[in-house]
């Protein structure tokens, strides 16, 4: 048909046409498939080796551009390809729709029409049929009524009329790749939706303050709605367990969870590996400091002067502040911890060393009494919504039902009775040795059973 002979009906038709002649086939192409799998499989692993979601002094910091990792991977390239946030780009969200479109197209092209030509059949009606089939045998003086007592002990199904027969089992194992892909196609969805819509966020957080979550380092477009705005965490309490070496063994926040009146609704004990939940937010256990030192200088109250992590160059974590000992500031120590286990070092002005002091002690410096009351901690906590996770666990677990639905073998058998002869053959799609097996075996045991005449002499 030429375009000048086109009608209009037939215009309307060519989107149609071209969906179901060009594009259906191309994107339930295999090849494309794996392609887009491993497209997504590339970039997946990037997203794990690259750290998400941190700040722009990070990623200068770790990628510089001289020397550049690789020779071209900087933070420029980072932060312009958005590898600091993978999984929600729009080029990582277009490659999981395009390869959910293919696993649908390839469904409803393939596997739909698979299963359908599963539940036909017909009768077999003439012995040179039985011979284009994988496995087919002719046994004298054997009947069918011998033969449908064998099959439905194998757990065949039968469909019987006159002297033809047909059996099949294992016809899940064709509703098995279809569930596959659904099963795929949910955990796509979920971690799309996950993505639109969840947020992380990081607090570091001294014991006995409440914190609202503010600090969101990477959120979906559609996240707003995920934040909480009316209920807050105390965290009651922060410490650190040790091991008989002095190292960390486990560390602990004993949290609150506060409504808008300031009530609580919920508390919990975390620990790494073990959040807390509420409301779709999960408060993992991440990190630690040393928020504060809670001193006394003669018989004055109690202060609490902020520590601050200092740079160490990759020797170690310690953290400090600098106490003023005199009125007009004129004099001062500088306090050193590495730990919350309550030993802190006194240095004076000149960086000497002038005493080390436990929490609870007291110690003379510069003609004043300085007692270290407690060394105040900071939980370090990460903070997640993902509305995506059910869908996903869903998919996954209809994923490991359904690859063990495919391993079911759909198995075939006809039969027809021709004066004493009794024609037998079938086809399996998988384990062709095991149905051969068991199919030899139904033979044996009709060839062993007594012949009707027999029987009747």
């Amino acid at each position: 048909m030429s375009l000048n002979s086109a009608t209009p009906s037939s215009w309307k038709d060519l989107p149609r046409q071209y969906f179901q002649r060009e594009l259906l086939p191309l994107l339930a192409d295999l090849r494309l498939a794996i392609v887009l799998l491993l497209a997504i499989a590339l970039f997946s692993i990037s997203g794990t080796v690259i750290e998400q979601g941190q700040s722009l002094a990070f990623y200068q910091e770790n990628y510089p551009e001289s020397p550049a990792l690789f020779g071209f991977l900087t933070w420029k390239v980072i932060l312009a390809a958005g590898l600091d946030h993978v999984y929600r780009t729009w080029w990582f969200l277009a490659l999981l729709i395009l390869f959910g479109s293919s696993l649908i197209a390839c469904t409803f092209t393939r596997q739909f029409p698979t299963l359908k030509a599963a539940q036909k059949w017909s009768y077999y009606s003439q012995p040179r049929q039985f011979e284009k089939l994988a496995m087919s045998a002719e046994v004298d003086a054997a009947t069918l009524d011998g033969l449908e007592p064998l099959l439905r002990r194998k757990g065949y199904r039968l469909f019987r009329e006159g002297d033809r027969l047909y059996a099949r089992k294992g016809l899940v194992g064709r509703i098995g790749p279809i569930i596959v892909h659904a099963s795929m196609i949910l955990v796509l969805l979920g971690s799309i939706w996950g993505a639109m819509t969840g947020f992380f966020a990081q607090e570091m957080i001294p014991s006995g303050e409440t914190f609202t979550i503010q600090n969101i380092f990477d959120a979906g477009p559609w996240a707003a709605p995920q934040i909480p705005k009316d209920w807050s965490v105390r965290v009651n309490r922060f410490w650190i367990d040790y091991t008989p070496e002095g190292n960390i063994d486990q560390f602990y926040s004993d949290l609150s969870v506060l409504d808008a009146a300031g009530q609580e609704v919920k508390r919990k004990t975390i620990h790494v590996n073990e959040p807390l939940r509420y409301r779709g937010v999960t408060l993992y256990q991440a990190d630690w400091a040393i928020a504060a030192v809670r001193v006394q200088i003669n018989n004055s109250p109690i202060l609490q002067i902020p520590m601050g992590q200092l740079d160490t160059g990759g020797a170690g974590r310690l953290w400090g502040t600098w106490l003023p000992t005199k009125p007009d500031l004129s004099e001062g120590v500088s306090l050193i911890a590495k730990d919350l286990k309550g030993t802190v070092l006194v240095y004076d002005q000149d960086g000497q060393l002038i005493s080390t002091v436990r929490a609870g002690m007291a110690t003379e410096v510069n003609g004043v009494r300085l007692t270290i009351a407690e060394l105040v901690g900071s939980t370090g906590l990460q903070i997640k919504a993902d509305p995506g996770i059910p869908i996903v666990y869903t998919g996954f677990g209809l994923l490991m039902i359904s690859v063990l639905m495919s391993y079911v073998s759909h198995s075939q058998v006809w039969a027809l009775q021709q004066g004493k002869t009794l024609y037998v053959g079938g086809r399996t799609n998988r384990a062709q040795v095991a149905f051969e097996r068991e199919v030899l075996d139904m033979l044996d045991a009709l060839s062993a059973a007594p012949h009707p005449a027999t029987a009747e002499a």
